[in-house]
């Protein structure tokens, strides 16, 4: 099983690279970010006629997370209990006794702005949510933008940014906590040493000058973990393809036995 996560960056004027990609990585199961759009605009037709059905929780203009699946989904819980004024960023889904969570976690601004502080306590009731609703000893994922760098090594320049957002050290702890109600980051666990980024600012050239955060994971429960095979990040498709234009978000998948 393919299991893959996207901040698209907007489905509306990503649809054709988006279906680009699938056609091309053919992913078991994916996680989108940042639709913008709401519920009844999201292209359902679109995404069947190339095998995926999909669970939405969308929302005009900003936010709005899915999960497609080849499979048939069931929709299992739509929106962050507690932080429905923070927006449309969560939706879980079971796909084949998997369950698999699309977020899209906020970004905070910065350190003087209150979405600061809202992103802190989105953090903790996701965290109280997951502990609540996942058992670590079953199969799940929870995919997605994370806005967090969890570590030095997932930043171009820890020295430069330590203590400014997405580095904080309260950012930092939360996103171990969440680690520490039993999930495990498969990419890292896979490539320890690794400086890989998933996101690049689309200014001054930074994608080409390797200026970029590692800001996007695949989660996993043990028992999916322990069938994890390999991961990696998409670089191929933060670049234009056949002239359509990317996200400035790389796709990252993790395979599973």
């Amino acid at each position: 099983m393919r299991i893959a996560t996207w901040n698209v960056n907007g489905l509306r004027a990503r649809d054709e690279f988006v279906a680009h990609w699938l056609a091309a990585r053919q992913p078991d199961v994916v996680a989108l970010q940042e639709l913008k759009l709401p519920d009844e605009k999201f292209p359902h037709d679109a995404f069947e006629a190339q095998g995926y059905h999909a669970a939405v929780h969308g929302q005009k203009a900003w936010n709005g997370v899915a999960v497609l699946a080849r499979k048939p989904v069931e929709v299992v819980q739509q929106g962050l209990p507690g932080q429905e004024d923070f927006g449309a960023r969560l939706v879980t889904a079971r796909v084949e006794g998997v369950s698999v969570t699309s977020v899209y976690c906020p970004n905070g601004k910065t350190l003087e702005h209150d979405d600061y502080a809202r992103k802190l306590a989105w953090y903790d009731a996701l965290i109280a949510h997951w502990k609540e609703a996942c058992d670590p000893a079953e199969p799940a994922a929870l995919c997605g933008d994370f806005n967090i760098c969890p570590a030095p090594i997932d930043s171009w320049n820890e020295e430069r940014f330590a203590g400014q957002i997405f580095h904080t050290d309260a950012e930092r702890e939360r996103f171990r906590a969440l680690l520490d109600s039993g999930l495990v980051d498969v990419f890292r666990e896979q490539h320890p040493e690794l400086q890989a980024f998933s996101w690049w600012d689309y200014r001054g050239g930074a994608f080409h000058k390797k200026q970029g955060l590692r800001i996007d994971f695949v989660l996993a429960t043990p028992p999916l973990a322990a069938r994890h095979q390999s991961s990696a990040i998409d670089r191929d498709y933060r670049k234009k393809q056949d002239g359509l234009t990317p996200s400035d978000h790389a796709p990252v998948f993790a395979d599973f036995a």
